[in-house]
């Protein structure tokens, strides 16, 4: 019974268990079996909490069983990524800093999935302040792929797809930053959909960057990623960054997923798919061919700053990364050191305590970008590049409906592989740092194996605020690609 739940989706559990054939208790307690099972091997969860899990799916189970709708998540058991508040557990950014914090109030993003009867089931591991491309930042715990635990799961939304992969929750929340939610999605054979920039609200998200953060969904299929959309966009009132609805009204995402694709213009960038590893390569024509199958024309384009958006990224992402950790200071809340005999003190050693390496090293960098003398050189000559990388995706999209690329590179890389040289770790990023820069919406979706029988993800980027036509060729790949479901090793 209990592989036959963990089977479902979200959609089709919430279905069953608003028509009484399963009760959200059983689906939690189905997700915790395989908690105890794959957790020590995995290490997705920072925390959780299975008697507060429980007495909120019981609770869905006696709304049902009065007569009422719950919401479209009902007793669908969901997990999210340690970056974003509740006022329930801690939320400790995977970083000792803030091991111990307890937020008064539960994130916008959050409230939303309860509100639509989702039962938390526990915070998700991340690389320290979403700082990372592997997980292997976390100051708590590493993350293993469920493919392949001698390999990352990406970064920094690690938790949240291995989380998935391993049916230890049936969708989750993720933030995408450079990639975050993209990246680890494709490593881990999941779906993952960074979001137009101020379509889901940043209330109670925990900044790193705050003008490339973005919540979004990670999935078994794209129709859960819809839904989970559907319940977590829109406006509010407490992100000035959030997009009204007046402006950009919210549509029903999975309304029109199912309609063919025949007639659009899909572009590609020739040299993207050249620069990925031969199986990725590969991957990414086949997929080409499937799009022409069903009526789709391919146009190529060129991006021309494309080659400038790591460099961009990594001066905007630490100098916004240096002004909001400021916060973590030792006096208001976090970390503070025991050894301390100074004001000076106090926040010196408090932060040097508290923050992992590669925290550090952001920080410093981004305090370099931003200094006197630098500033010009560095930071506002990188808005300007930012400019030209959103003007590209403007004369793209002028062109074509969308543009499909590879999401890494290569397949999940081994533990401790890049560790010991952060330019290759930040490369890892280069397919999926453009679309934070400049806001448009992109998914990951899976679109094959490498021989190693690790997964490929293919990426699809749109105009901002059509998610409903990013979903909708996402679907259609994902309805007639062929390709045959496999199960994470782990699960075998």
């Amino acid at each position: 019974m209990s592989d036959n739940i963990l089977s479902l989706s979200c959609k089709q559990l919430c279905d069953k268990i608003l028509a009484k054939e399963i009760t959200s208790v059983e689906a939690v307690e189905a997700v915790f079996n395989n908690i105890e099972k794959f957790e020590p091997k995995v290490g997705a969860y920072v925390s959780f909490d299975k008697d507060r899990a429980l007495g909120e799916a019981a609770k869905i189970d006696k709304r049902i069983a009065n007569g009422e709708n719950p919401g479209p998540l009902a007793g669908v058991p969901v997990a999210v990524k340690d970056n974003m508040t509740t006022d329930f557990g801690t939320t400790s950014c995977a970083s000792k800093i803030l091991a111990e914090f307890k937020a008064p109030y539960t994130s916008t993003a959050v409230s939303k999935l309860i509100d639509a009867g989702a039962v938390i089931i526990g915070k998700l591991n991340m690389d320290e302040f979403a700082m990372g491309s592997s997980t292997e930042n976390s100051g708590v715990k590493q993350t293993y792929n469920p493919w392949n635990l001698d390999c990352v799961p990406g970064g920094s939304s690690g938790g949240s797809a291995a989380a998935v992969a391993a049916q230890m929750c049936f969708a989750s929340l993720g933030s995408d930053t450079g990639g975050s939610i993209r990246q680890p999605a494709s490593f881990c054979g999941v779906v993952g959909l960074k979001p137009t920039y101020g379509r889901v609200s940043r209330w109670g998200l925990v900044a790193y960057g705050s003008s490339l953060d973005q919540i979004g969904p990670l999935s078994k299929d794209v129709t859960d990623a819809a839904l989970m959309l559907n319940v977590i966009a829109g406006d509010d009132k407490r992100d000035s960054t959030c997009v009204d609805e007046s402006i950009a009204p919210v549509n029903d995402y999975l309304c029109d997923l199912d309609t063919p694709i025949d007639g659009l213009k899909i572009a590609i960038v020739p040299e993207f798919i050249e620069s990925a590893s031969d199986e990725v390569a590969a991957a990414i024509n086949n997929s080409i061919e499937v799009y022409k199958k069903q009526g789709a024309e391919i146009v190529e384009i060129s991006m021309p700053h494309f080659e400038y958006a790591i460099a961009t990224y990594y001066i905007v992402a630490t100098a916004e990364a240096s002004s909001n950790l400021a916060r973590f200071d030792g006096v208001r809340y976090g970390h503070r050191s025991d050894d301390i005999k100074s004001y000076i003190d106090v926040y010196s050693k408090s932060r040097e305590e508290g923050f992992g390496q590669e925290v550090k090293r952001r920080i410093m960098l981004g305090t370099y970008a931003l200094s006197s003398g630098y500033y010009d050189a560095y930071y506002l000559k990188a808005l300007k590049v930012r400019n030209l990388i959103r003007k590209d995706f403007t004369q793209a999209f002028e062109k074509a409906d969308c543009i499909i690329m590879p999401v890494s590179p290569t397949t999940a890389f081994k533990v401790g592989e890049k560790t010991q040289d952060p330019l290759q770790m930040y490369m890892a990023d280069i397919y999926t740092i453009a679309a934070n820069l400049s806001g448009v919406p992109a998914v990951s979706i899976p679109c094959g194996f490498d021989g190693e029988n690790m997964p490929i993800g293919l990426q699809i980027l749109g105009p901002s605020f059509q998610e409903d036509k990013l979903l909708r060729v996402a679907r259609m790949y994902e309805a007639n690609s062929g390709i045959e479901y496999k199960k994470p090793a782990i699960l075998d």
